[in-house]
Protein backbone atom coordinates (compact mmCIF):
# COMPACT_ATOMS: atom_id res chain seq x y z
CA UNK A 1 0.00 0.00 0.00
CA UNK A 2 1.32 3.31 -1.30
CA UNK A 3 1.76 6.03 1.40
CA UNK A 4 0.93 9.93 0.91
CA UNK A 5 2.86 12.64 3.06
CA UNK A 6 2.16 16.15 2.87
CA UNK A 7 3.32 19.16 4.66
CA UNK A 8 1.67 22.46 5.89
CA UNK A 9 2.14 25.59 3.82
CA UNK A 10 2.86 28.66 5.18
CA UNK A 11 1.85 32.36 4.26
CA UNK A 12 2.51 35.50 6.04
CA UNK A 13 -1.04 35.00 6.71
CA UNK A 14 -0.73 31.65 8.23
CA UNK A 15 -1.70 28.53 7.40
CA UNK A 16 -2.62 28.70 3.82
CA UNK A 17 -2.59 24.64 2.65
CA UNK A 18 -0.97 21.22 2.23
CA UNK A 19 1.45 20.39 -0.38
CA UNK A 20 2.03 16.65 -1.47
CA UNK A 21 5.22 15.00 -0.61
CA UNK A 22 7.30 12.30 -2.46
CA UNK A 23 6.92 8.64 -1.35
CA UNK A 24 10.30 7.77 -1.87
CA UNK A 25 12.62 9.05 1.70
CA UNK A 26 15.09 10.36 -0.17
CA UNK A 27 13.54 12.24 -2.08
CA UNK A 28 11.27 13.03 0.44
CA UNK A 29 13.64 14.25 3.04
CA UNK A 30 15.18 16.85 -0.29
CA UNK A 31 12.00 18.01 -0.44
CA UNK A 32 11.35 18.96 2.81
CA UNK A 33 15.00 20.75 2.85
CA UNK A 34 14.19 22.61 -0.38
CA UNK A 35 10.75 23.72 1.51
CA UNK A 36 12.39 24.90 4.53
CA UNK A 37 14.91 26.66 2.66
CA UNK A 38 12.70 28.10 0.08
CA UNK A 39 10.47 29.55 2.70
CA UNK A 40 13.06 30.38 5.02
CA UNK A 41 11.58 28.07 8.19
CA UNK A 42 15.03 28.37 10.30
CA UNK A 43 15.31 32.34 9.94
CA UNK A 44 11.21 32.57 10.28
CA UNK A 45 11.64 30.49 13.89
CA UNK A 46 14.02 33.04 15.31
CA UNK A 47 12.42 36.04 14.20
CA UNK A 48 9.21 34.57 15.62
CA UNK A 49 11.16 33.88 19.07
CA UNK A 50 13.26 36.83 19.36
CA UNK A 51 10.91 38.79 22.28
CA UNK A 52 10.82 35.28 24.14
CA UNK A 53 13.20 33.60 26.54
CA UNK A 54 17.22 33.42 25.98
CA UNK A 55 18.02 29.45 26.04
CA UNK A 56 22.10 29.85 25.41
CA UNK A 57 23.39 26.92 23.17
CA UNK A 58 27.20 27.28 21.95
CA UNK A 59 28.32 25.10 19.07
CA UNK A 60 31.60 23.44 19.64
CA UNK A 61 33.16 23.98 16.02
CA UNK A 62 34.11 21.17 14.45
CA UNK A 63 37.95 21.54 12.86
CA UNK A 64 36.95 21.79 8.70
CA UNK A 65 40.63 20.94 7.06
CA UNK A 66 38.97 17.17 7.61
CA UNK A 67 36.29 15.55 6.15
CA UNK A 68 33.20 15.16 7.50
CA UNK A 69 32.39 11.50 8.61
CA UNK A 70 29.57 8.97 10.64
CA UNK A 71 30.83 9.86 14.01
CA UNK A 72 30.13 13.83 13.30
CA UNK A 73 26.43 12.86 13.17
CA UNK A 74 25.38 11.76 16.27
CA UNK A 75 26.74 15.00 18.47
CA UNK A 76 25.01 16.96 15.66
CA UNK A 77 21.78 15.34 16.13
CA UNK A 78 22.12 16.42 19.58
CA UNK A 79 22.99 19.83 19.16
CA UNK A 80 19.75 20.06 16.49
CA UNK A 81 17.19 18.54 19.33
CA UNK A 82 17.58 20.65 21.96
CA UNK A 83 17.73 24.17 20.33
CA UNK A 84 14.94 22.98 18.25
CA UNK A 85 12.65 21.84 21.05
CA UNK A 86 13.70 25.00 23.06
CA UNK A 87 12.51 27.15 19.85
CA UNK A 88 8.98 25.47 19.57
CA UNK A 89 8.93 25.99 23.07
CA UNK A 90 8.76 29.86 22.64
CA UNK A 91 12.77 30.45 23.25
CA UNK A 92 15.02 32.61 21.55
CA UNK A 93 17.83 30.08 20.80
CA UNK A 94 20.24 31.61 18.65
CA UNK A 95 22.86 29.12 17.16
CA UNK A 96 25.87 30.75 15.40
CA UNK A 97 28.13 28.26 13.52
CA UNK A 98 31.56 28.31 14.18
CA UNK A 99 34.95 26.53 12.28
CA UNK A 100 37.78 25.77 14.19
CA UNK A 101 40.88 26.26 12.71
CA UNK A 102 43.56 26.16 15.04
CA UNK A 103 45.83 23.85 16.21
CA UNK A 104 47.54 20.60 15.82
CA UNK A 105 45.01 18.88 13.35
CA UNK A 106 45.65 21.95 10.91
CA UNK A 107 49.51 21.86 11.29
CA UNK A 108 49.75 18.21 10.54
CA UNK A 109 47.59 17.73 7.70
CA UNK A 110 49.89 20.65 5.99
CA UNK A 111 52.86 18.35 7.39
CA UNK A 112 51.72 15.69 5.32
CA UNK A 113 51.19 17.46 2.06
CA UNK A 114 54.71 19.17 2.60
CA UNK A 115 56.34 15.97 3.35
CA UNK A 116 57.52 17.54 6.48
CA UNK A 117 57.90 15.05 9.73
CA UNK A 118 59.71 17.91 12.44
CA UNK A 119 59.53 21.11 14.29
CA UNK A 120 62.92 21.98 13.10
CA UNK A 121 61.56 20.84 9.03
CA UNK A 122 59.03 23.68 9.35
CA UNK A 123 61.67 26.33 10.65
CA UNK A 124 63.48 25.47 7.76
CA UNK A 125 60.26 25.73 5.71
CA UNK A 126 59.62 29.37 6.77
CA UNK A 127 57.27 29.36 10.13
CA UNK A 128 55.34 32.66 7.68
CA UNK A 129 54.91 30.43 4.77
CA UNK A 130 53.90 27.19 6.51
CA UNK A 131 51.22 29.37 8.87
CA UNK A 132 49.57 30.35 5.18
CA UNK A 133 49.18 26.82 4.20
CA UNK A 134 47.20 26.20 7.66
CA UNK A 135 45.15 29.22 6.86
CA UNK A 136 44.56 28.16 3.20
CA UNK A 137 44.22 24.44 4.62
CA UNK A 138 40.89 24.88 7.00
CA UNK A 139 39.00 26.08 4.08
CA UNK A 140 39.40 23.36 2.30
CA UNK A 141 36.52 20.89 3.31
CA UNK A 142 34.27 23.56 4.68
CA UNK A 143 31.59 23.10 1.52
CA UNK A 144 31.66 19.21 3.09
CA UNK A 145 30.66 20.55 5.91
CA UNK A 146 28.12 22.86 4.81
CA UNK A 147 26.09 20.05 2.68
CA UNK A 148 26.51 17.42 5.41
CA UNK A 149 24.63 19.77 7.94
CA UNK A 150 21.76 21.03 5.51
CA UNK A 151 21.65 17.30 4.00
CA UNK A 152 21.37 15.94 7.80
CA UNK A 153 18.64 18.61 8.29
CA UNK A 154 20.47 20.67 11.28
CA UNK A 155 19.30 23.72 12.12
CA UNK A 156 22.30 26.58 12.71
CA UNK A 157 23.46 29.90 10.87
CA UNK A 158 25.80 29.31 8.57
CA UNK A 159 26.27 32.56 6.69
CA UNK A 160 27.95 34.47 9.97
CA UNK A 161 30.14 31.83 11.08
CA UNK A 162 32.83 32.68 14.46
CA UNK A 163 36.27 31.58 12.72
CA UNK A 164 39.07 30.99 15.36
CA UNK A 165 41.64 32.70 13.22
CA UNK A 166 39.96 36.18 12.92
CA UNK A 167 41.14 39.01 15.49
CA UNK A 168 37.88 39.49 16.43
CA UNK A 169 38.18 36.00 17.88
CA UNK A 170 41.81 35.89 19.25
CA UNK A 171 40.91 39.42 21.31
CA UNK A 172 37.85 37.48 22.59
CA UNK A 173 39.93 34.92 23.70
CA UNK A 174 42.55 37.29 24.92
CA UNK A 175 39.56 39.19 27.44
CA UNK A 176 38.62 36.04 28.71
CA UNK A 177 42.55 35.56 29.52
CA UNK A 178 42.77 39.01 30.95
CA UNK A 179 39.77 37.94 33.25
CA UNK A 180 41.94 34.73 34.39
CA UNK A 181 44.95 36.77 35.40
CA UNK A 182 42.61 39.52 37.39
CA UNK A 183 41.66 36.84 39.17
CA UNK A 184 45.44 35.38 40.03
CA UNK A 185 44.79 32.28 38.14
CA UNK A 186 47.05 32.39 35.21
CA UNK A 187 50.45 31.07 35.89
CA UNK A 188 53.57 29.87 34.25
CA UNK A 189 55.09 26.49 35.42
CA UNK A 190 57.71 23.74 35.10
CA UNK A 191 56.18 20.54 35.95
CA UNK A 192 55.87 17.33 34.22
CA UNK A 193 53.86 17.15 31.56
CA UNK A 194 52.59 14.13 29.00
CA UNK A 195 54.22 15.31 25.82
CA UNK A 196 54.81 14.19 22.43
CA UNK A 197 58.12 14.11 21.30
CA UNK A 198 56.90 13.83 17.49
CA UNK A 199 54.70 16.74 17.65
CA UNK A 200 56.95 18.72 19.67
CA UNK A 201 54.29 20.12 22.58
CA UNK A 202 52.73 19.18 26.11
CA UNK A 203 49.08 17.92 25.56
CA UNK A 204 46.16 18.59 28.23
CA UNK A 205 44.67 15.92 30.68
CA UNK A 206 41.59 15.62 28.16
CA UNK A 207 43.94 14.78 25.11
CA UNK A 208 46.16 12.11 26.95
CA UNK A 209 42.48 10.44 27.75
CA UNK A 210 41.68 10.37 24.29
CA UNK A 211 44.93 7.87 23.12
CA UNK A 212 45.70 5.50 25.94
CA UNK A 213 46.04 1.97 24.45
CA UNK A 214 46.63 -1.75 25.91
CA UNK A 215 50.25 -2.46 25.31
CA UNK A 216 52.78 -5.19 25.78
CA UNK A 217 56.25 -2.82 27.08
CA UNK A 218 59.51 -4.73 28.34
CA UNK A 219 59.50 -4.58 32.15
CA UNK A 220 62.69 -5.61 34.68
CA UNK A 221 63.44 -6.42 37.93
CA UNK A 222 66.91 -5.03 38.71
CA UNK A 223 69.58 -5.16 41.42
CA UNK A 224 70.41 -2.08 43.52
CA UNK A 225 73.21 -3.22 45.52
CA UNK A 226 74.08 -1.06 48.89
CA UNK A 227 77.42 0.82 48.63
CA UNK A 228 78.39 -0.68 51.74
CA UNK A 229 76.93 -3.70 51.80
CA UNK A 230 77.41 -5.39 47.43
CA UNK A 231 75.81 -8.80 49.25
CA UNK A 232 72.75 -7.19 49.74
CA UNK A 233 70.67 -5.13 47.01
CA UNK A 234 67.29 -3.88 46.45
CA UNK A 235 64.98 -5.76 44.13
CA UNK A 236 63.11 -3.04 41.83
CA UNK A 237 61.07 -3.43 39.22
CA UNK A 238 59.91 -0.96 36.28
CA UNK A 239 57.71 -1.05 32.90
CA UNK A 240 59.91 1.64 31.49
CA UNK A 241 63.51 0.48 31.56
CA UNK A 242 64.66 3.52 29.32
CA UNK A 243 64.11 5.67 32.78
CA UNK A 244 66.65 3.91 34.37
CA UNK A 245 69.70 6.25 33.19
CA UNK A 246 68.18 9.05 35.18
CA UNK A 247 67.78 6.95 38.04
CA UNK A 248 68.80 9.00 41.51
CA UNK A 249 66.60 7.58 44.23
CA UNK A 250 64.59 4.83 45.39
CA UNK A 251 61.62 4.94 47.72
CA UNK A 252 59.71 2.81 49.91
CA UNK A 253 57.05 2.92 52.20
CA UNK A 254 58.03 3.75 55.93
CA UNK A 255 55.34 1.95 57.16
CA UNK A 256 55.84 -1.42 55.21
CA UNK A 257 57.76 -3.99 55.99
CA UNK A 258 60.39 -5.41 54.27
CA UNK A 259 62.20 -8.52 54.44
CA UNK A 260 65.69 -9.63 52.86
CA UNK A 261 65.45 -13.00 51.35
CA UNK A 262 68.77 -15.41 50.14
CA UNK A 263 68.89 -15.89 46.83
CA UNK A 264 71.84 -17.32 44.78
CA UNK A 265 74.38 -16.21 47.22
CA UNK A 266 72.98 -12.44 47.39
CA UNK A 267 70.28 -11.08 50.07
CA UNK A 268 67.78 -9.52 48.47
CA UNK A 269 65.69 -6.55 50.00
CA UNK A 270 62.02 -6.18 49.03
CA UNK A 271 58.55 -5.70 50.75
CA UNK A 272 56.88 -8.60 52.52
CA UNK A 273 53.32 -8.11 50.84
CA UNK A 274 54.90 -8.72 47.57
CA UNK A 275 57.44 -11.76 48.33
CA UNK A 276 55.36 -14.37 47.13
CA UNK A 277 54.36 -12.75 43.81
CA UNK A 278 57.77 -12.30 43.48
CA UNK A 279 59.93 -14.89 44.42
CA UNK A 280 57.78 -17.51 44.93
CA UNK A 281 56.41 -19.38 48.19
CA UNK A 282 59.65 -20.94 49.36
CA UNK A 283 61.87 -17.95 49.25
CA UNK A 284 63.67 -17.50 52.64
CA UNK A 285 63.44 -14.47 54.71
CA UNK A 286 66.35 -13.72 56.53
CA UNK A 287 66.04 -10.35 57.73
CA UNK A 288 62.95 -7.94 58.56
CA UNK A 289 62.64 -4.37 58.67
CA UNK A 290 60.34 -1.34 58.53
CA UNK A 291 60.40 0.60 55.68
CA UNK A 292 61.81 3.77 57.74
CA UNK A 293 64.90 2.03 58.70
CA UNK A 294 65.46 1.65 55.12
CA UNK A 295 65.44 5.19 54.66
CA UNK A 296 68.71 6.81 54.06
CA UNK A 297 70.90 3.56 52.92
CA UNK A 298 72.32 4.51 50.00
CA UNK A 299 73.32 2.11 47.17
CA UNK A 300 74.95 1.89 43.62
CA UNK A 301 73.39 3.34 40.73
CA UNK A 302 72.61 1.41 36.98
CA UNK A 303 74.26 4.54 35.84
CA UNK A 304 75.59 6.90 37.35
CA UNK A 305 75.31 10.58 35.25
CA UNK A 306 75.32 12.76 38.14
CA UNK A 307 77.95 12.86 41.21
CA UNK A 308 76.28 14.67 44.25
CA UNK A 309 75.53 13.40 47.82
CA UNK A 310 72.15 13.54 48.23
CA UNK A 311 71.91 10.74 44.93
CA UNK A 312 71.37 7.35 44.82
CA UNK A 313 70.00 6.96 48.40
CA UNK A 314 66.73 5.80 50.08
CA UNK A 315 63.80 7.68 50.75
CA UNK A 316 60.14 7.83 51.95
CA UNK A 317 57.18 7.99 49.89
CA UNK A 318 53.62 8.17 50.41
CA UNK A 319 52.51 6.71 46.97
CA UNK A 320 54.49 3.59 46.94
CA UNK A 321 51.73 0.52 46.80
CA UNK A 322 51.75 -3.37 47.12
CA UNK A 323 49.76 -3.96 44.15
CA UNK A 324 52.52 -4.69 42.24
CA UNK A 325 56.27 -4.48 41.37
CA UNK A 326 58.36 -5.05 45.03
CA UNK A 327 57.29 -2.29 46.63
CA UNK A 328 60.11 -0.18 45.97
CA UNK A 329 60.36 2.47 43.32
CA UNK A 330 62.86 3.63 41.43
CA UNK A 331 62.85 7.86 41.50
CA UNK A 332 63.42 9.55 37.87
CA UNK A 333 62.26 13.03 38.61
CA UNK A 334 62.66 13.86 35.02
CA UNK A 335 60.24 11.42 34.18
CA UNK A 336 56.97 11.49 36.21
CA UNK A 337 54.95 13.99 38.29
CA UNK A 338 55.40 12.24 41.81
CA UNK A 339 59.02 11.57 41.11
CA UNK A 340 59.53 15.02 40.44
CA UNK A 341 57.61 15.99 43.12
CA UNK A 342 59.82 13.67 45.86
CA UNK A 343 62.60 15.42 44.35
CA UNK A 344 62.13 18.83 44.66
CA UNK A 345 61.04 17.59 48.88
CA UNK A 346 64.01 15.51 49.02
CA UNK A 347 66.49 17.57 47.18
CA UNK A 348 67.29 15.18 44.78
CA UNK A 349 69.44 15.52 41.92
CA UNK A 350 67.78 16.50 38.42
CA UNK A 351 68.82 14.11 35.30
CA UNK A 352 67.45 14.56 31.93
CA UNK A 353 69.63 12.61 29.38
CA UNK A 354 66.33 12.35 27.15
CA UNK A 355 66.20 15.47 24.62
CA UNK A 356 62.64 17.27 23.45
CA UNK A 357 62.69 14.91 20.19
CA UNK A 358 62.60 12.02 22.50
CA UNK A 359 65.88 10.78 22.18
CA UNK A 360 68.87 9.93 24.63
CA UNK A 361 71.59 12.82 24.61
CA UNK A 362 75.42 12.15 24.24
CA UNK A 363 74.80 12.09 28.18
CA UNK A 364 74.15 8.66 28.08
CA UNK A 365 76.47 7.35 25.44
CA UNK A 366 74.98 3.68 25.57
CA UNK A 367 71.69 4.89 23.53
CA UNK A 368 72.82 8.34 22.13
CA UNK A 369 70.68 9.52 19.31
CA UNK A 370 68.17 6.55 19.72
CA UNK A 371 64.36 7.06 20.28
CA UNK A 372 63.93 6.34 24.27
CA UNK A 373 61.27 3.02 23.49
CA UNK A 374 64.14 1.51 21.14
CA UNK A 375 66.76 1.55 23.80
CA UNK A 376 65.10 -0.31 25.89
CA UNK A 377 66.42 -3.71 24.20
CA UNK A 378 70.55 -2.35 24.57
CA UNK A 379 69.15 -1.24 28.12
CA UNK A 380 68.32 -4.48 29.03
CA UNK A 381 71.57 -6.26 27.36
CA UNK A 382 73.61 -4.05 29.07
CA UNK A 383 72.37 -4.27 32.51
CA UNK A 384 72.14 -8.38 32.21
CA UNK A 385 76.20 -8.14 31.15
CA UNK A 386 76.68 -6.03 33.98
CA UNK A 387 75.21 -8.65 36.66
CA UNK A 388 72.22 -6.24 37.27
CA UNK A 389 69.43 -7.82 35.77
CA UNK A 390 67.41 -10.28 37.84
CA UNK A 391 64.40 -11.08 35.11
CA UNK A 392 62.64 -9.64 32.21
CA UNK A 393 59.50 -10.38 30.89
CA UNK A 394 56.60 -8.49 29.04
CA UNK A 395 53.56 -6.57 30.31
CA UNK A 396 50.72 -5.71 29.63
CA UNK A 397 49.24 -2.20 30.43
CA UNK A 398 47.57 0.96 29.37
CA UNK A 399 50.02 3.30 28.19
CA UNK A 400 48.91 6.92 26.51
CA UNK A 401 49.77 7.88 22.77
CA UNK A 402 49.10 11.03 21.21
CA UNK A 403 45.75 11.23 20.00
CA UNK A 404 46.75 12.90 16.57
CA UNK A 405 50.02 11.31 15.58
CA UNK A 406 50.37 8.03 17.78
CA UNK A 407 53.56 8.47 19.16
CA UNK A 408 54.34 7.34 22.35
CA UNK A 409 53.75 9.74 25.19
CA UNK A 410 56.73 11.04 27.54
CA UNK A 411 56.40 12.39 30.77
CA UNK A 412 58.42 15.30 30.79
CA UNK A 413 59.60 18.28 32.91
CA UNK A 414 59.16 21.11 30.53
CA UNK A 415 58.27 25.59 31.14
CA UNK A 416 54.37 25.62 30.24
CA UNK A 417 51.57 28.05 31.08
CA UNK A 418 48.32 27.05 33.36
CA UNK A 419 44.98 27.96 34.32
CA UNK A 420 44.54 26.98 38.07
CA UNK A 421 41.44 25.37 37.89
CA UNK A 422 41.96 23.43 40.96
CA UNK A 423 41.71 26.94 42.91
CA UNK A 424 37.79 26.61 42.18
CA UNK A 425 37.49 22.96 41.77
CA UNK A 426 34.79 22.89 45.01
CA UNK A 427 32.52 25.39 43.56
CA UNK A 428 32.67 23.84 39.65
CA UNK A 429 31.67 20.36 41.28
CA UNK A 430 28.89 22.08 43.22
CA UNK A 431 28.09 23.71 40.01
CA UNK A 432 27.96 20.28 38.48
CA UNK A 433 25.90 18.64 41.41
CA UNK A 434 23.43 21.09 39.91
CA UNK A 435 22.81 19.95 36.68
CA UNK A 436 20.03 17.68 35.70
CA UNK A 437 22.23 14.79 33.85
CA UNK A 438 20.47 12.51 32.08
CA UNK A 439 21.62 9.55 31.81
CA UNK A 440 22.75 10.16 35.91
CA UNK A 441 25.75 7.92 35.96
CA UNK A 442 27.50 10.00 33.56
CA UNK A 443 27.36 13.46 35.46
CA UNK A 444 27.88 11.74 38.91
CA UNK A 445 30.03 9.44 37.70
CA UNK A 446 32.39 10.10 34.45
CA UNK A 447 32.20 13.89 34.52
CA UNK A 448 32.18 13.63 37.69
CA UNK A 449 35.66 11.45 38.89
CA UNK A 450 37.01 13.64 35.77
CA UNK A 451 35.88 17.00 38.18
CA UNK A 452 37.03 14.88 40.99
CA UNK A 453 40.44 14.45 39.81
CA UNK A 454 40.77 17.59 38.06
CA UNK A 455 44.33 19.12 37.54
CA UNK A 456 45.32 22.74 36.53
CA UNK A 457 44.97 22.88 32.93
CA UNK A 458 48.40 23.32 30.87
CA UNK A 459 46.90 25.80 27.92
CA UNK A 460 50.15 26.58 25.97
CA UNK A 461 51.18 24.48 23.07
CA UNK A 462 54.94 24.79 21.69
CA UNK A 463 53.72 24.85 18.04
CA UNK A 464 52.64 27.21 15.43
CA UNK A 465 49.27 27.71 14.18
CA UNK A 466 47.21 28.72 17.53
CA UNK A 467 45.99 31.71 19.54
CA UNK A 468 48.77 33.58 20.51
CA UNK A 469 49.74 34.05 24.32
CA UNK A 470 49.43 37.42 24.91
CA UNK A 471 51.53 37.43 28.03
CA UNK A 472 54.95 39.52 28.42
CA UNK A 473 57.23 38.52 31.25
CA UNK A 474 59.36 41.00 32.63
CA UNK A 475 63.33 39.86 33.03
CA UNK A 476 63.95 42.41 35.58
CA UNK A 477 61.37 42.51 37.92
Amino acid sequence: MRRAFFVWTLGKEGFVGFQRLESDPRRREEAVLAFWQERRIFERSLERTKCGPRYVFYEGPPTANGRPHFGHLLPRIYKDLFPRYKTMRGYFVRRKAGWDCHGLPVELEVERELGIKTKAEIERYGLEKFVEKCKASVHKYIKAWEDMIRRMGFWIDLTQPYITYTDDYIESVWWGLKKIHEQGLLYQGHKILPYCPRCGTPLSSHEVAQGYRNVEDPSVFVLMPLVDEPDRAFLVWTTTPWTLPANVALAVDPAATYVEVEHEGKRLILARPRLAAVLGEGARVVAEHSGAELVGLRYGPLYPLVEKEGAYRVVGADFVTMDEGTGIVHIAPAFGEEDYELGKKEGLPFVQPVDKSGRFTEDFPLAAGKFVKDADPLIIEDLKAKGRLFSAELYAHDYPFCWRCDTPLLYYAIDSWFIATTARKDEIIAESEKVNWYPEHMGRGRFGDFLRSMRDWALSRDRFWGTPLPVWVCASC
